[in-house]
């Protein structure tokens, strides 16, 4: 085959729309996405992204997937590039989502880490990968359950996630009624009336509770100190083996001894530190002396 026969090959086409995405295009943006995430993305995701990001293309006034591809690859592109991350982050999130996991952290309370804190000691949790919050929120209502004045002790609750958007609405702390029928009765009170806008707020006691930061996980870690449990749950999923073991590994070197690490009902987690304690849930093993 000639090269001039090579060159003008047609390109690989994966959905045809309104923007042509072709295979090219595609492995460009999940390349970039794979850079700045960890999230691996095979070309059977083509139709999310065509879906995804053609609400991009048409709000940047583009007429091609390469013209994107360019703008994000580009030295100016950083902006678009958080936008392009947050349009293909997928959000699905609930109040006491799984909830074994919350009766799984109830029983950790009562039996251990509620009179570790009442003592003075530190008790930290993470919710690494939170959302619009429903997740910190359902933890911080569960500590309170057991430890009412958890908010006098040195409790707190970390949740970060990628996204600076979904973090806004997090840290905002208001929530349809609907999101908020998922709340076991006992605990609604914990969400008020907001009625000039509709809706509820989550009451300042589980908000003070909840610090929330900006965080790629890929990224080094600030946080010095161990955590007492860590939720890092339906995120390793979008990721490679080796990425998620590399994250599995990171999170046993940030527990506390017989620290606790809730995950998604679709992941498992292979690594020798851990030792399973339930369903997705896995605690650190006592350290050899």
């Amino acid at each position: 085959m000639t090269l001039a026969a090579r060159t003008s090959r047609p390109k690989a086409l994966l959905v045809d729309g309104e923007f042509a995405l072709t295979e090219e295009d595609f492995l460009r943006i999940s390349r970039i996405l794979h850079e700045d995430s960890g999230i691996y993305l095979t070309t059977g995701k083509a139709p999310l992204v065509y879906s995804r990001l053609a609400k991009r293309l048409r709000s940047l006034g583009l007429s091609s997937f390469g013209d994107y591809c360019a703008l994000v690859a580009g030295s100016d592109g950083l902006g678009e590039r958080q936008a392009m991350l947050a349009a293909l982050t997928t959000n699905v999130t609930r109040f006491f989502r799984e909830p074994h996991h919350f009766d799984h952290l109830r029983n950790l309370l009562s039996h251990r880490l509620a009179a570790k804190a009442a003592s003075g000691a530190r008790l930290r949790v993470w919710s690494a990968g939170c959302s619009t919050g429903e997740e910190p929120y359902s933890i911080a209502m569960t500590v309170l359950g057991i430890l009412p004045n958890a908010g006098d002790l040195d409790v707190r609750i970390l949740a970060t996630d990628i996204d600076p958007n979904v973090l806004a609405a997090a840290q905002a702390g208001l929530y349809s009624t609907e999101a908020a029928a998922q709340i076991p009765p006992a605990m609604r009170a914990r969400l008020a009336p907001i009625s000039e806008r509709g809706g509820l707020r989550v009451d300042q006691a589980v908000r003070n509770l909840v610090a929330f930061r900006e965080l790629n996980l890929m990224d080094e870690w600030p946080m010095k100190g161990k955590f007492d449990v860590i939720f890092c749950r339906n995120v390793a999923i979008y990721f490679e083996e080796a990425t998620q073991a590399r994250l599995w590994s990171r999170f046993a070197d940030r527990l506390a001894e017989e620290g606790t690490l809730y995950v998604g009902h679709s992941e498992r987690v292979n690594d020798s530190r851990f030792a399973s304690d339930g369903m997705t849930t896995y605690q650190l093993k006592k350290r050899s002396t």
